[in-house]
């Protein structure tokens, strides 16, 4: 009898742990660095239990914007000669890709609504195109990858059985950078320069998630 009573508590626990979901989401994403813009991502999640689920997500954030630390260094280097060939160096094409582990905990508010808290944390990967700080008609192309977190809260509405819609408003944090070298050609002087990029900030997100 003990047995039995034991096995019927464990179905539910078990059923939960099959329990997956698949979110694509779209939204705007204010960084640091630049210019807010569209976001797109993808997340998917296990539920533990009802409330509770672990999951990882990949989104992607692209923007080309002149890069306002870049340009400064660049006019210290070579000087003020005209604005726009200064710009032109500093012009930068970023895709932002960061990917995810995440925790998420839900709170039940109605039939068909539900709160939640979600918090991950993951690598941060760039991709930048650059104009040559000595050639602008070449490009340059760079990686970095940097630690990120990101912690945020939502509301849950459920359209179906198997489907949902939610808003989420999030904080993310990370700061990718390299260094890179340059050559001065009338002294041959060697200056090293740093190219930080602060991916911190807010995003909204909006998305559909499906339910199997």
């Amino acid at each position: 009898m003990k047995t039995l009573a034991f096995f019927l508590l464990l179905v539910p626990a078990l059923s939960f742990g099959q329990y997956n979901t698949a979110a694509i989401n779209f939204g705007r994403f204010s960084p640091a660095a630049t210019d807010g813009g569209f976001i797109i991502g993808y997340k998917g999640e296990k539920f533990m239990d009802q409330n509770l689920s672990i999951g990882w997500s990949a989104s992607w954030f692209h923007k080309e914007y002149v890069d306002q630390v870049l340009l400064s260094e660049v006019q210290n280097y070579y000087g003020v000669v005209d604005g726009s060939v200064t710009e032109n160096k500093a012009t930068t094409n970023l895709h932002s890709v960061p990917l995810m582990f995440s925790l998420t905990s839900y709170f039940p508010l109605l039939p068909v609504v539900s709160a939640y808290l979600t918090g991950s944390a993951g690598l941060e990967g760039l991709m930048i195109v650059y104009k040559n700080l000595q050639n602008e008609n070449e490009n340059e192309f760079k990686t970095a990858w940097d630690f990120a977190w990101e912690i945020g809260t939502g509301l849950s509405y459920k359209l179906g059985n198997r489907s949902d819609f939610y808003g989420e408003i999030s904080y993310h944090n990370a700061n990718p950078s390299w260094s890179y070298k340059v050559t001065d050609q009338n002294t041959g002087a060697i200056k090293s320069l740093e190219q930080s990029f602060d991916m911190s900030g807010i995003a909204f997100k909006f998305g559909f998630k499906f339910l199997w």
